[in-house]
Order: C-alpha cells, then sequence, then structure tokens
C-alpha cells in the first residue's frame, strides 16, 4: 500500500512540475513585432518590470486598437527601448502561456531590438526670444 501511495505522489509531483513548465516556461511563439514606441516604462510594486506599448502600422477596419503590448527582461535592451520613444523599431520576442510577476505583465517578452529608425515627430512649439 505504501508503494503505491509514494507512486501516486510521485507521479503528481511529476504531472504538477511539468504543468508549471509548460505554462511559464515553455516558448509558445517566437517573432518579430514592428510598430512606432508609443510607450515604454518601469514599473511594479514588489517587482519592478519593464512594460511597452508599440502602435503598430497599418490600417483596422474595426475599431480594436492596433497595439502590441511587452514586458522587458534584458537591462540592456530595456535602456536601448527608454531612449528611443516616439521612434520606429522594430522587436524580436518570445510568447509564453502565463506571465510571471518577475518577468513582466504580460505574455510577449521582447529579448533584442532589430532596429530603430526615424526620429520623433517634431513639435510646432517654438521657444520666444
Amino acid at each position: 500500500m505504501k508503494k503505491i501511495l509514494w507512486s501516486i505522489a510521485a507521479i503528481l509531483i511529476v504531472a504538477l512540475i511539468s504543468f508549471l513548465y509548460w505554462r511559464f516556461y515553455f516558448v509558445y511563439a517566437e517573432g518579430t513585432k514592428a510598430g512606432q514606441l508609443n510607450t515604454f516604462q518601469e514599473k511594479g510594486i514588489v517587482f519592478k518590470t519593464y512594460e511597452g506599448k508599440i502602435i503598430q502600422s497599418g490600417f483596422k477596419a474595426n475599431v480594436e486598437s492596433n497595439y502590441f503590448e511587452f514586458s522587458v527582461t534584458k537591462e540592456s535592451v530595456a535602456k536601448t527601448l527608454l531612449n528611443n520613444a516616439g521612434k520606429e523599431v522594430e522587436l524580436h520576442y518570445k510568447r509564453y502561456f502565463g506571465s510571471l510577476p518577475w518577468r513582466g505583465v504580460q505574455s510577449y517578452i521582447v529579448d533584442s531590438v532589430y532596429a530603430i529608425q526615424g526620429a520623433a515627430v517634431q513639435s510646432d512649439i517654438r521657444a520666444k526670444q
């Protein structure tokens, strides 16, 4: 009887570990997104994470916004994006089924920047002389 209980417990533990790996660490999709970097900020109460949003180019017929929201875990990628708000960026991302608090709010995690093009739109505000 003890052997059967230990076997069931071992199977349950392996199943739980497999599920947790699949849910939070298995890369479901990988790809690139391009658009204008709209927002990028560090936020959080316990875990400070970098969160961003790009506006993707192209026409959408419905009312939905054409945003791509993502999190960044690498400090070097975060610094690059912090310095390039308003510019066209091409990002590489990995998508997980679930998010972890120390990894970010989103299930899309940007791990590199492929390209940055253009400058931010210039304002019409001029200094008075």
